[in-house]
């Protein structure tokens, strides 16, 4: 078996104890659930993927990523679900 080479780590440990590979990364023609979304956040918060190689690979925006990242920093994994949209949302 072969491993291609990337430029950064394969796996990262989250704050949890457990282990975060690249191949748990959602595809890039995925439908967006919060579970995935919230996949994406802790690869960029803990340097497994860079910021540019998520917007650049999964099409996202510079503000559609920063508002992932500041809504599960403020309110958790539940903040990106569709539904607690209104209830999280700043005034």
């Amino acid at each position: 078996m072969f491993l291609k080479k990337t430029p950064g780590p394969r796996t990262v440990m989250l704050s949890d104890g457990s282990v975060l590979s690249l191949a748990d990364l959602p595809d890039p023609g995925t439908r967006w659930v919060a579970s995935r979304k919230a996949l994406v956040v802790e690869a960029v918060n803990h340097g497994l993927i860079g910021r540019d190689d998520a917007i650049r690979r999964y099409g996202l925006t510079d503000e559609e990523l920063d508002a992932w990242v500041r809504a599960v920093r403020r309110h958790g994994r539940h903040a990106l679900k569709v539904t607690q949209l209104q209830k999280f949302r700043q005034l």
